[in-house]
């Protein structure tokens, strides 16, 4: 019985979602037309209504430690990818921020439309190291005009307890842009899982690691790092729906 009362809860979130997002859209879009700032703050008024429907109506709730290793001016960002959680709340974390994301998005009628007006750094993921350059010629654009960029280095939203695939490219930018990094670690897939439509309630944990610098670091070191402080602290937080035990 209590699955399908999540179940309900979780359906009345899906509609919650569709209404936010044609009631947004069309203040998100004109407005990032008319500049970046009025977009970004009606995009950002879009991903609190979806965080709090969640919170009101799922019952998920969250926490963040680490806000003391947030730099003073912007950087990249590397976060663990495991629920569409994450893509609502880390641009209300790092204000204002833009994704590095895979182009076909911006087929998605509105939400893909969002994307473009908000210039996000939009790529072909198919194009390998031409990809890899898409970003460095952006991003330093990004970073000028005051914006964090994010990215997901295992490229999509990976199963909990999954083998951890990261791709070198956010390490390459930050080598080659001479830009730190900010490591997130998080739980977000314990209780919005990858490809699962129940939401789980309880409390997502959101980690930020202290600073990783790019100085006189290759790629390859920039990323072990970053890996290296995100599995550890995702292994410490992984367990924490005991719901999801066994599942």
């Amino acid at each position: 019985m209590y699955r399908y009362w999540l179940m309900f809860r979780s359906a009345l979130f899906w509609f919650w979602q569709i209404a936010v997002t044609l009631l947004m859209g069309a203040p998100v879009i004109i407005g990032g037309l008319i500049s970046f700032r009025i977009g970004y703050a009606f995009a950002i008024i879009w991903n609190r209504l979806n965080l709090y429907g969640l919170r009101w109506i799922c019952g998920i709730k969250w926490q963040v430690d680490g806000r003391e290793n947030i730099p003073d001016k912007p950087c990249i960002v590397m976060s663990k990818h495991q629920s569409t959680w994450e893509t609502y709340f880390l641009p209300t974390l790092f204000y204002p921020a833009v994704y590095v994301a895979k182009k076909s998005l911006l087929w998605i009628p509105i939400f893909g439309w969002a994307l473009y007006v908000l210039r996000f750094i939009m790529i072909d993921r198919s194009s390998g190291r031409s990809a890899i350059q898409q970003i460095c010629e952006q991003a330093p654009v990004r970073l000028s005009q005051g914006r964090w960029i994010v990215v997901f280095p295992e490229g999509t939203r990976r199963p909990v307890g999954s083998e951890a695939n990261y791709r070198i490219g956010g390490a390459v930018v930050a080598n080659e842009l001479g830009c730190d990094v900010v490591p997130i670690a998080l739980n977000a897939g314990e209780y919005w899982p990858r490809m699962g439509f129940i939401k789980w309630p309880g409390v997502i944990t959101v980690s930020i690691g202290p600073l990783i610098t790019s100085e006189d670091k290759s790629p390859a070191q920039i990323l072990a790092e970053t890996e290296h402080w995100i599995e550890a602290r995702v292994a410490e937080l992984s367990g924490s729906n005991p719901a999801l035990q066994g599942q």
